[in-house]
């Protein structure tokens, strides 16, 4: 008889825990690297009036003539989602994105158009925005009403590679305490209806509205994720395992526990950063549970609180250390996340992370960078013209930005 434990300590046996340990002794051994890949979501611009255009199916079926099924539509009509291969190299997966965004970009400029990757649109939207057609479209319109009408938002999302539905419950628990650096390095959405929010990631604010968001439950089994599940489900408060809202959440459809937390990227440097650090978090990760390390279970307040001031304050002075409970610098915290990740990262890997790393370092997240757009002469616009050009910059040496497009 096979014994292990799950993410609480509590002992189980039998053949799921057999499977369970031969699943975790697979994802520990450093010879079977771990694969992430990327989704990222885009706004179609107007590149004259900066405003947000309702043209992503036609991009789409342009797009889709280099990308295949890597091009997709979304909720609202003004965006593109698009994702990547599963990959185990940085370096691969970063040449991926810039090839995926130069096609869509491509497809857009046929019609006139810009791509732009923010959490939000800079100068707004209509109210309602414009739904793509289709009938689960449509049922969360009925369901959820004005909620939908701030679904014009968009977010980069990390799929981490595990075994099986258990491990992937499990690493969600270690990676949670985590989110609020997560967000205060990926916020990229300060601007909402043409306005300063105050906030650096109005996205991840707003998104909390909805009934299952935020960060996740500390969840005790496999079992205590399955029967909340299937309770939100069939109460209706969800419509369907697609409309976990997580900030991490395990996949309904593919192998893969998914990493919601990160506001859309502007450039490819900071889409690799976040990539990167998440593999080196589940890297760490998967050498815990294997040993049986209980993830530390903080309390959903402490939580909450540590992600609103996140994408307050982003990394602009100081922050709660949900693992602690106190106030410490935001770099710090920041910093403390890089060198964990980076520590379980290859050579190569880690080249690529800390290359990037210096790129936040020097110019500040995405938010802090529109911010500076704006400053330089108080127009709105330049910011979207900004995000335009960051779309496809082509990084160089240790990942910098075009002279015109750094803070």
């Amino acid at each position: 008889m096979v014994t292990v434990k799950n993410a609480s300590g509590a002992s189980v046996v039998g053949k799921e825990a057999a499977e369970a340990g031969e699943a975790l002794s697979r994802m520990s051994d450093r010879s079977v690297p771990v694969t992430v890949g990327v989704e990222e979501e885009y706004l179609l611009t107007d590149p004259v009036t900066r405003q947000v255009s309702p043209e992503a199916e036609k991009v789409v079926a342009l797009a889709a003539a280099e990308l295949g099924e890597r091009v997709t539509t979304e909720f609202t009509r003004y965006q593109v989602e698009v994702r990547t291969d599963p990959h185990t190299s940085l370096a691969r997966l970063g040449e991926q994105l810039r090839s995926t965004r130069a096609s869509v970009s491509r497809a857009a400029a046929r019609l006139g158009l810009a791509v732009i990757s923010s959490g939000t649109p800079v100068l707004g939207q209509q109210t309602p925005p414009p739904v793509t057609p289709g009938d689960r479209y449509g049922r969360s319109v009925v369901t959820y009403g004005a909620l939908n009408h701030e679904q014009t938002v968009c977010a980069a999302h990390v799929h981490v590679g595990v075994p099986d539905e258990a491990t992937a419950v499990q690493l969600s628990n270690h990676l949670r305490p985590w989110l609020p650096a997560l967000i205060a390095m990926t916020a990229n959405s300060p601007y909402w209806e043409g306005q300063d929010t105050g906030y650096v990631s109005w996205r991840s604010t707003t998104w909390g509205r909805w009934p299952a968001a935020g960060p996740p439950p500390y969840f005790t089994s496999h079992g205590h994720f399955r029967k909340l599940v299937d309770t939100l489900v069939t109460s209706g408060t969800v419509m369907d395992r697609g409309s976990l809202y997580w900030d991490i959440r395990p996949s309904h459809h593919v192998p893969t526990l998914e990493v919601r937390i990160a506001d859309a990227l502007p450039t490819v440097t900071d889409t690799v950063l976040l990539a990167g650090v998440i593999k080196g978090l589940a890297a760490t990760a998967f050498t815990a549970i294997h040993r049986s390390q209980p993830a530390p279970e903080v309390g959903p307040e402490i939580l909450r609180a540590a992600c609103w001031r996140a994408a307050h304050d982003g990394l602009a002075g100081d922050t709660i250390d949900p693992h602690t409970g106190r106030l410490e610098p935001a770099t710090v915290f920041h910093e403390r996340l890089v060198d964990t990740a980076s520590a379980a990262l290859d050579t190569a890997d880690a080249a690529s992370l800390q290359a990037a790393q210096k790129h936040v370092l020097i110019h500040g997240n995405g938010a802090d960078r529109q911010r500076a757009a704006y400053r330089r002469q108080g127009h709105l616009p330049d910011v979207v013209d900004h995000l335009i050009r960051s779309m496809t910059v082509v990084d160089r040496g240790s990942d910098r930005q075009n002279a015109s497009d750094a803070p």
